[in-house]
């Protein structure tokens, strides 16, 4: 396991403070506000602490209500909503600096049979074909709005190995085309030992939701986003259903595209496929999409 993915792993692994309370950490970040995917991941991780092993989430549903501070640390606490024979509820409420930053509630369920359908996996390459983060990167910096966003992206791919299976919005401003984005993506180093736990996979699939589902609502106007400075966007708010088990650490498409857009807002929709074609996560997401002012 790489140290960039240790940390992240460690990102995840909250300080208990008292009952119910959890704290963690952020990442350095490029832009002021703490990553929208790891506020909703460490707010599961608090939840999962307070529900018996065999229940797993089975769906979240989540408001980002003020930019996160990456320099402080982010409290989170949990209310025990239910618990019933089958069914589980939490409510969780990330704090900063004494105002609520995030608010996630998740619903678990003990593992049970029942009927099961599935729509047919999209058509993809296979990631193998693909470049990685490195190979693709370094030939677009002249078009990012800051220096550091080429290393930062960079960095995290050390943890996530993401790879686009078309060009993704920053290589393709000015051009739109079909608001539909598709990455392949797992962790860069196998999940064992302690690490090797339903709720990291869970966690992580979360974290790497919020990291490219907007990209469809770019692509549709032909804009690049906050990477080259086109576009003013921010999650609002966040929703996830986990149909099947996966893992994190093996190769899952990101299938997303996106139905509107309108009023400073746009609509995302995404599904993550395992490689051998079981639908295992569905995700909607509504997320601020403003063109800056010119001067």
């Amino acid at each position: 396991m790489n140290e960039t993915l240790a940390r992240l792993l460690d990102l995840l692994d909250l300080e208990p403070i008292e009952r119910d309370i959890y704290r963690g950490k952020s990442q350095p970040s490029v832009i002021p506000r703490v990553f929208g995917g790891q506020v909703a991941a460490q707010a599961l991780v608090a939840a999962c602490r307070t529900v018996e092993a065999d229940r797993l989430p089975h769906s979240l549903h989540s408001y980002f209500l003020r930019p996160g501070d990456p320099g402080a640390p982010i409290v989170y606490n949990v209310d025990r909503i239910r618990d019933g024979r089958s069914f589980a509820t939490r409510r969780v409420v990330a704090v900063q600096h004494g105002q609520p930053i995030f608010h996630l509630s998740a619903s678990f369920q003990t593992a049970e049979e029942g009927l099961s359908h599935q729509e047919p996996m999209p058509d993809a390459p296979d990631p193998e074909t693909l470049p990685t983060a490195a190979e693709m990167l370094p030939q677009y910096e002249d078009r990012f709005v800051h220096p550091s966003v080429s290393e930062r992206l960079l960095d995290v791919r050390r943890a996530i190995d993401l790879r686009y299976v078309a060009e993704p919005p920053f290589a393709t401003v000015g051009s739109p085309r079909e608001p539909r984005s598709q990455v392949w993506f797992r962790t860069t180093g196998a999940l064992t030992g302690v690490h090797d736990d339903p709720v990291v996979h869970l966690c992580l699939a979360t974290y790497v939701s919020d990291m490219t589902l907007l990209d469809s609502v770019l692509l549709a106007h032909g804009r690049g986003g906050w990477t080259v400075g086109d576009v003013v966007g921010a999650s609002l708010d966040h929703a996830m259903w986990f149909h099947r088990p996966f893992r994190a650490d093996e190769w899952l498409l990101y299938d997303t595209d996106s139905p509107t857009t309108q009023s400073g807002r746009g609509l995302a929709r995404g599904q993550i496929w395992t490689r051998s074609g079981e639908l295992a996560v569905s995700v909607i997401q509504e997320g601020v999409v403003r063109v800056p002012r010119s001067r």
